[in-house]
């Protein structure tokens, strides 16, 4: 692997492609897989997210990606809603608070891994929620979830919100798992004094019909869990996806779907046989934005003048 002066992302990792192994080998496979689902005017996109995403760094990559057209169905958690949420109504996520998990609750510091978020950020996005709820549920009460955080969306003000891009851009955020996070409590809390009626199962009409639309799927698995599920088993009824990457740090021996290898879906007709599939072990905040920025420069590389 030849390192030179002033290399580019692409270049490094055509680097890593000419050893062709490990996870070297892996980048450069997922890199042009990407690209080739991205410029594919017949392959609708699935983004899934988990883990701390946003507070992790990629929430305005994630943005980004939306305002390129390059997303078509995002599927993630509760809790990246929630960060995103938090920072579109002026909270933050902090470094340095190193202390004794006990002594951080005293001062009102949660963490995550080495990253922090405080109280009164928390407290902010309840008030702010309540407001937007407050407004939405003047029309109507009955949402399902994917139109639920729509309307939310349409309603914050902040151009690096996920939310909001979402929204602007017409790509359709599915969070089945929305009622495990603190929005979710936000949401029941509502409902004990309010008149608010969520239906799940209305998403699936909905995301079905984006499924059977679709000449083909590629999905973008970052981590695993719920949503990492949600965005294969969708695709079930049309015997499966056509491509996928998924970025993980599981492990497959312990059967969890989280490490479970994408080859496996295959015996779920959760991928189609003959799909193209690449898992790359390793922390998704380190390489999806490696994957993706050399992804971009093919795209630039091949764009028409």
């Amino acid at each position: 692997m030849a390192l030179k002066e002033n290399m580019t992302v692409l270049e490094l990792i055509e680097e890593m492609g000419k050893s062709g192994v490990l996870g070297a080998g892996k980048i450069e496979k997922a890199t042009k897989l990407l690209a080739k689902a991205i410029n594919d005017k017949e392959t609708a996109v699935f983004l899934s997210i988990t883990g701390p995403i946003v507070p992790g760094g990629l929430r305005r990559t994630i943005s980004d990606l939306i305002k390129k057209g390059y997303v078509d169905v995002i599927i993630t958690s509760g809790a990246n809603i929630t960060h995103d949420l938090v920072e579109a109504f002026g909270g933050h996520h902090y470094r340095g608070y190193e202390k004794d998990d006990e002594a951080l609750f005293e001062e009102g510091i949660g963490r995550i891994g080495d990253l922090y978020t405080k109280s009164e950020d928390f407290e902010l996005f309840e008030k702010k929620i309540i407001e937007i709820l407050d407004d939405i549920t003047s029309e109507t009460s009955k949402f399902n979830i994917r139109e639920l955080l729509t309307r939310i969306g349409e309603m914050v003000d902040d151009e690096e919100s996920i939310l909001r891009n979402a929204a602007l851009n017409n790509v359709p955020i599915y969070a089945p798992g929305l009622i495990d996070s603190m929005l979710g409590l936000q949401l029941w809390m509502y409902t004990q004094t309010n008149n608010l009626n969520l239906d799940a199962v209305g998403d699936m009409h909905q995301l079905s019909d984006i499924v059977f639309s679709s000449e083909k799927v590629a999905a973008v698995i970052l981590g695993g869990g719920l949503p990492k599920h949600y965005a294969l088993a969708s695709n079930l009824l049309r015997g499966g996806v056509d491509q996928a990457i998924q970025i993980t740090m599981d492990r497959s021996e312990t059967g969890s779907l989280s490490g479970a290898p994408l080859e496996e879906a295959k015996s779920w007709a959760k991928a189609k046989a003959g799909s193209d599939l690449v898992t790359v072990i390793g922390d998704v905040t380190i390489i999806f934005p490696l994957i993706m920025a050399g992804a971009i420069d093919i795209l630039n590389k091949n764009r028409p003048d």
